[in-house]
């Protein structure tokens, strides 16, 4: 199961597990696991990460030379776009701030005000032109790369969520985190062997 159906497969018990909570006295509901800021900090800070990944997929049909990269390309536009609104979704009925994937502050780093970072693992502008301005093979090659970096971010991102006290523990937040780590490290070996083809096909 994919990391966007398993969260609305989440979503889903989880809404109708609601209305039985509330006829549940508070004595056997106090255990309950409830969501932080640190949960509230990475679903908005992955949506700017998310976004970053769709507008580098999208390169790939026009600037690329390989169909397995145009095809694995179109995979991460699907996966994160179907993953962006169901984290706006999460946020939007907690009452918290829904970032628009658009704006360029998406995917900074707010949780120091006034040092405003990239999110872990994200391409600086200066990468993003590179790749937009490469063609064919070098376009695969740098986009392979750099969506192997972007990947390894989220990776940092889960891990600082779980070392974060209390956080992920909420079962569409944990659900979601360790979906997405799994997906990013199938999605990062699959990446490497691409790129390892790649760099042998252009070094005979």
């Amino acid at each position: 199961m994919s990391t966007a159906l398993g969260l609305r497969a989440l979503f889903l018990v989880t809404a109708g597990a609601a209305s039985v909570a509330a006829q549940t006295p508070l004595a056997v509901r106090v255990g309950s696991p409830r969501y932080t800021a640190a949960d509230v900090q990475f679903m908005q800070g992955m949506i700017g990460h998310h976004a970053q990944a769709v507008v580098m997929a999208t390169m790939a049909p026009t600037h690329g030379a390989s169909a397995q990269v145009a095809l694995f390309a179109r995979k991460i536009i699907n996966s994160q776009n179907d993953e962006i609104e169901l984290m706006q979704g999460w946020l939007r009925d907690r009452g918290e701030r829904v970032p628009d994937p658009k704006d360029p502050h998406a995917g900074m780093d707010m949780s120091m005000p006034g040092h405003e970072m990239l999110m872990p693992g994200m391409l600086t502008a200066k990468q993003l032109a590179a790749l937009d301005s490469a063609r064919g093979v070098d376009f695969d090659r740098l986009f392979l790369t750099g969506m192997i970096q972007h990947h390894q971010g989220a990776l940092t991102m889960v891990a600082t969520l779980f070392d974060s006290p209390g956080a992920g523990q909420t079962p569409e937040i944990f659900g979601f985190a360790t979906g997405v780590d799994a997906d990013q490290r199938a999605e990062i070996a699959r990446m490497q062997a691409m790129l390892a083809t790649i760099t042998r096909s252009t070094s005979k």
